[in-house]
C-alpha cells in the first residue's frame, strides 16, 4: 500500500471519477473500477450489482459534488473511503462509503453505500 496521503489522493481521485458522466455512462470504464463482485447499496433503498451496470447506459447520470472525504486503510490492500455528496438538482446531501480493494495494483470499489442525510444548515 502506498503511503496514506497518497492513496487517499488517489482513491478520492477514482470516486471522483465515477461521479462523472464519461465513467458512469461508459460500461467498460465502469468494469475497469467495479469489482467483480461489486454492490451497492443505493441512497433510494435499492441494491445494486456490478452486472446491473454494465447495459448501455452503465451507471446512469448525475450531478454530484463531493466533499470531507476521509479515508480509513483496513488492511494492506483495502480502504474504506468516507465523504458526503450534494445533489446539484434537489440540493440533497447523501452520506457515502466505499470499501475499496487492491489486486495486481489496481484498485477498484468492491462495496459502496449512500444513506440519504439530514438537510444542512
Amino acid at each position: 500500500m502506498m503511503n496514506v496521503a497518497s492513496l487517499s489522493k488517489h482513491i478520492c481521485g477514482l470516486e471522483e471519477k465515477l461521479l462523472t458522466p464519461e465513467v458512469r455512462t461508459s460500461p467498460q470504464q465502469l468494469g475497469l473500477l467495479l469489482a467483480d463482485e461489486f454492490v451497492e447499496y443505493g441512497s433510494s433503498g435499492r441494491v445494486w450489482h456490478k452486472k446491473d451496470l454494465m447495459g448501455e447506459e452503465g451507471a446512469g447520470m448525475v450531478e454530484l459534488t463531493l466533499s470531507e472525504f476521509a479515508l480509513h486503510p483496513l488492511s494492506e490492500d483495502a480502504v474504506l473511503a468516507t465523504y458526503k455528496t450534494l445533489n446539484a438538482k434537489n440540493g440533497g446531501y447523501t452520506l457515502r462509503s466505499s470499501i475499496w480493494r487492491c489486486r495486481d495494483g489496481l484498485w477498484q470499489m468492491l462495496f459502496h453505500q449512500g444513506t440519504p442525510a439530514a438537510v444542512q444548515e
